[in-house]
């Protein structure tokens, strides 16, 4: 007995037991190490982000200070755009990229969403679900260049009758007043949405899939049909995600060049027929930039890429403002 009263006393047992860092003071010093060292490289990887950016900026600041200079916040009213007597003005160019980008993000958000619920939801079997969902999502893929050539012998001849059909239809309205011929606004805004479609169908497919099952039970089990269901609980609750997917959509329209260049038709007259040839910021960029010699015509292009930069960012801004906005308010 006097052995086993040995072996339970406390004075049998290593007295630096009762220490918590008793064999571990080593690997916590090491994981200690590891957590600086990883939050610091974060952090530098966050701030060499936001410093590219402000120098991005910068350079294409000092580039387009003759014009800058010159033309002032004219630049951004100004409807002339005459290379010869270096004379220039942004706005056919903010209206046609505004304009597109508005008809693309239009037709993309419910064809988007209609296929983000088709492939989230049970409406078709599960092997035919996931494969539905790639093969969309590989749209994003193709080079735009492809997509433009595609546009130009498969979408201007396919699309030619419904332009026609609008403006003989619907002559009567602004918007289809004049007649087509080919190249158009509408057919570039088309192009955006197919190239956009991937990003908001995929964003929102994305979000619905991570919305919990209990609340599609929940919902069924009180009586609600399946589209109760979606329109009632499922979108409401993923409204935030979904819109966030629109932006960044909307984001992808505005920078788009290759594919836009090539169907808008290059025209520099505002026209609010969208059966009319437009252009956009990109495109005048990709037309002119390469062959740009006099340093006023260079910075007037530069100044063209700043506003496109600054509508893109405001737009990112907006998109968060709203997500967390919409976000809030679900609480």
């Amino acid at each position: 007995m006097g052995n086993l009263s040995e072996i339970g006393s406390q004075d049998s047992y290593p007295s630096n037991l009762g220490d918590k860092n008793f064999d571990i003071t080593a690997s916590n010093g090491d994981n200690l190490l590891l957590d600086h060292v990883f939050t610091w490289v974060v952090r530098g990887c966050a701030v060499i982000t936001v410093a590219v950016l402000f120098w991005m900026t910068l350079i294409i600041f000092q580039e387009a200070k003759p014009a800058i200079n010159k033309f002032g916040l004219g630049f951004l009213s100004s409807q002339d755009w005459d290379v010869p007597n270096l004379i220039f003005g942004a706005l056919p160019y903010i209206y046609g990229t505004l304009v597109t980008s508005i008809i693309a993000l239009l037709l993309a958000m419910p064809i988007g969403l209609a296929v983000a619920l088709i492939t989230s939801e049970s409406f078709l079997p599960l092997w035919m679900r996931s494969p539905l969902a790639f093969i969309i999502e590989l749209i994003a893929a193709i080079p735009s260049v492809i997509i433009g050539l595609w546009g130009i012998f498969v979408l201007i001849p396919f699309l030619q009758p419904l332009q026609q059909w609008l403006f003989k239809t619907f002559q009567w309205l602004p918007l289809f007043s004049t007649e087509s011929f080919g190249p158009s606004v509408f057919v570039a805004g088309i192009i955006l949405a197919i190239m956009i479609l991937p990003t908001m169908a995929s964003i929102s497919r994305e979000v619905l899939l991570v919305i919990p099952k209990e609340l599609r039970s929940a919902s069924m089990a009180l009586g609600a049909t399946r589209w109760e269901t979606i329109f009632r609980v499922l979108l409401p609750q993923g409204v935030s995600g979904i819109v966030g997917g629109s932006m960044l959509a909307l984001g992808r329209a505005l920078g788009e060049t290759m594919a836009v260049t090539m169907v808008i038709g290059n025209s520099s007259v505002i026209s609010f027929s969208l059966l009319d040839p437009g252009n956009t910021i990109p495109a005048v960029l990709a037309n002119e930039f390469a062959e740009a010699q006099d340093k006023l015509h260079i910075g007037a292009l530069t100044y063209l890429a700043l506003i496109l930069f600054a509508v893109t960012l405001i737009v990112n801004i907006a998109a968060l403002g709203l997500v967390k906005l919409i976000g809030s308010n679900q609480k």
